[in-house]
């Protein structure tokens, strides 16, 4: 019987073709020289898109810079990151597990294996963002209430010692009163809104519109303002206050961080999405709207911790206006979600419009 010896090349081919899993080799300059099929379905790129591209270039963002792909090459050493953010040069929003380890054959290249994380890890992310926003909530609001109740006597107690006192004392207690006043309106923002949606069939690009005109008065930088509506979105039942406050909330971070960005530019978007999840909860249709802006991105340090109270990245932000805003849209079954890289931040809110499934 005669031997048959297959070249390494082609049997690597062969091996990789099967699996369901995304292979990629890229060479010392991160140019892809290798790719199996499973590559053109997770990341929903062509071959002809794919082959001999500059890894980096496929992207508009990824979590993962170049420098971390070069360390490993000179190290010689592989990792492994989950829930990557990734963006496609068409826009198309990723979220991959990618492990790098180092090619022995050929020697100096970077095997990545790439896997798209599916929806219900998605889900399950956005269940434990949720928990932890609650939990944070439910902690600020019971040490609010626990320095709001001695904070009126102590002002009181000011006022009544007050009246005993000489003209030149009463700067004094002047400045106690008014700074139990100070932090009184502190504590009644971290308490945020106290009174239930009061839900009545509205039209989302009214309440919209009625933001981008409030938002246009105070526009110190000049943002220019466009509007991208999908006219498909029908009137449905939500609390026109609440959600003007709540996006209003955003809309005005977005202007503040704009300050020093040249030719500072706001995205008001709208978009329907059919059969999506939210909370644990399948409805038949959810609203988006978008608030996209081109600054300089919100700094990784906080991005984790975005929507807790008192997280801000404004010197002097008392970092509630987000915080309150999750709130007032969880209070109609909705969620806010933050995609930001240099150079462009996207806030996207969640709204169900039509009823779960049965």
């Amino acid at each position: 019987m005669t031997d048959i010896t297959i070249p390494t090349e082609q049997l690597y081919a062969h091996i990789t073709e099967q699996l369901t899993t995304a292979i990629m080799l890229l060479d010392a300059d991160l140019t892809i020289r290798y790719f199996n099929t499973a590559c053109c379905a997770v990341l929903g790129l062509g071959e002809k898109r794919l082959s001999a591209q500059h890894f980096p270039e496929l992207f508009q963002h990824i979590d993962i810079s170049s420098q971390h792909f070069f360390s490993a090459l000179s190290s010689k050493q592989g990792f492994g990151v989950s829930d990557v953010q990734a963006v496609l040069a068409d826009g198309r929003h990723l979220l991959l597990d990618i492990s790098v380890t180092i090619s022995e054959n050929p020697a100096g290249h970077l095997l990545l294996e790439i896997r798209h994380v599916d929806q219900q890890r998605k889900i399950s992310l956005e269940s434990l963002q949720q928990h932890q926003h609650l939990a944070a909530r439910e902690l600020i609001r019971g040490l609010a209430h626990e320095i709001k109740n001695p904070l009126g006597g102590l002002r009181g107690a000011a006022q009544l010692l007050e009246e005993t006192l000489s003209d030149e004392l009463k700067e004094y207690t002047q400045l106690i009163i008014a700074q139990a006043d100070r932090l009184r309106n502190l504590v009644d923002r971290l308490l945020g809104p106290y009174r239930p949606a009061q839900r009545v069939q509205s039209n989302l690009h009214q309440m919209i519109e009625q933001v981008r005109q409030l938002a246009l008065m105070d526009n110190p930088g000049q943002v220019q303002f466009s509007r991208d509506y999908d006219p498909s979105i029908p009137d449905f039942a939500f609390d026109p206050e609440l959600l003007e406050q709540a996006l209003l909330n955003i809309v005005r971070n977005a202007q503040q961080a704009l300050e020093h960005t040249p030719q500072p530019a706001i995205c008001l978007q709208s978009r329907v999405l059919h059969q999506h999840t939210l909370h644990g909860k399948r409805y038949k249709l959810v609203a988006l709207i978008r608030v996209i802006d081109n600054g300089p991105g919100i700094p990784n340090d906080i991005k984790d911790t975005l929507f807790y109270p008192m997280v801000s990245g404004k010197a002097g932000g008392t970092g509630l206006g987000l915080s309150i805003g999750q709130t007032l849209i969880h209070q109609h079954g909705g969620w806010i979600d933050c995609d930001s890289w240099p150079g462009h931040t996207e806030f996207t809110l969640y709204l169900p419009i039509a009823d779960t499934e049965d």
